[in-house]
């Protein structure tokens, strides 16, 4: 299975994906090198993922998921502690790009429930995420997510421990980890590896 990982962070979703050919693209090349120490075989490119996809969707990819960054979709905007700002479109970008039926593989794209109405209607949300798929995801209760407060602290979530790392905004990096139990059962879905009984309706 030929996967594409589009703005990979440290890879909360990989974790659970098993027997594919993994390309992660991540723009920060700290956050890429954490990435690659936990996923030593995959291939990593430090770049530009919504560059890199307009220019490479079409390379045989199975999978494509893409998680663009969520902070200015995301409900903090409306605390009272930020300062205004735009929505970044990239986002939207990608979902009618993807959704337009040049890329003939399955995808998704990924990021939280965001402080307005979704411009685009989500194929579902699970727990704080929505997202987008040209593939059916049913409802499927998980927990909520602990705070990072109530697991480790800023080391570890997930299983992704950051003690010893050197790097900047510990509790950010794990925050944008996706709980890799849903990214299983996503990918699960998309080649109904173990929910062939699904119907859409």
């Amino acid at each position: 299975m030929k996967v594409l990982n589009h703005y990979a962070g440290i890879g909360g979703n990989r974790k659970l994906w098993n027997e594919v050919d993994c390309t992660a693209i991540e723009i920060n090349p700290e956050i890429a090198k954490i990435y690659k120490d936990f996923f030593p075989k995959d291939k990593i490119i430090v770049g530009d993922a919504h560059e890199y996809l307009l220019k490479h969707y079409n390379d045989g990819w199975d999978f494509i998921w893409s998680s663009p960054p969520c902070p200015s979709h995301s409900r903090i905007n409306t605390d009272g502690r930020h300062e205004g700002r735009y929505p970044d479109m990239n986002l939207y970008q990608e979902i009618v790009f993807l959704g337009n039926n040049w890329f003939k593989g399955k995808w998704l794209v990924e990021n939280v429930i965001p402080y307005y109405k979704p411009l685009i209607r989500p194929t579902n949300i699970i727990d704080r995420h929505c997202f987008w798929s040209n593939f059916y995801i049913p409802f499927n209760n998980f927990k909520p997510e602990k705070p990072i407060a109530n697991q480790t602290g800023t080391n570890g979530r997930y299983g992704f421990n950051l003690k010893g790392v050197d790097i900047g905004n510990k509790r950010q990096i794990l925050r944008n980890i996706v709980n890799p139990e849903i990214a299983r059962f996503i990918f699960n879905c998309a080649f109904k590896l173990t929910q062939n009984h699904l119907v859409e309706g």
